[in-house]
């Protein structure tokens, strides 16, 4: 079992990328193991860590098919439709709700 290198955070050397990083450069990890952590301390917390992974071996992002663009869409009406009046809210139905807020404020 090998260690992964760690690094503090802003500290990491060039050649590396968390996710989102990789995903702003349209580049995905691509199916590639973590090669490095960074850390950042915290007071009186466990530390923050984000997990790096090198850009030379990362791949391009999948390019939206149309029936992924569908699912899609149709998840995103799904979040959007209230359950209670069955109307779409024009914006994702709260989880700690489970309905639009109209629909929860006509019901305290």
């Amino acid at each position: 079992m090998t260690t992964l290198p760690e690094y503090r955070w802003h500290l990491a050397p060039d050649g590396y990328a968390t996710r989102r990083q990789l995903r702003v450069l349209g580049l995905r990890p691509g199916g590639q193991d973590v090669a490095a952590v960074v850390r950042r301390p915290r007071r009186h917390r466990e530390p923050l860590l984000a997990y790096l992974y090198r850009i030379d071996r990362a791949k391009p992002v999948r390019p939206m098919t149309p029936g992924r663009a569908e699912a899609l869409a149709k998840a995103m009406t799904a979040r959007r439709t209230c359950p209670n009046c069955r109307l779409d809210a024009g914006y994702c139905i709260p989880r700690s709700l489970g309905m639009c807020v109209p629909c929860a404020d006509s019901t305290d």
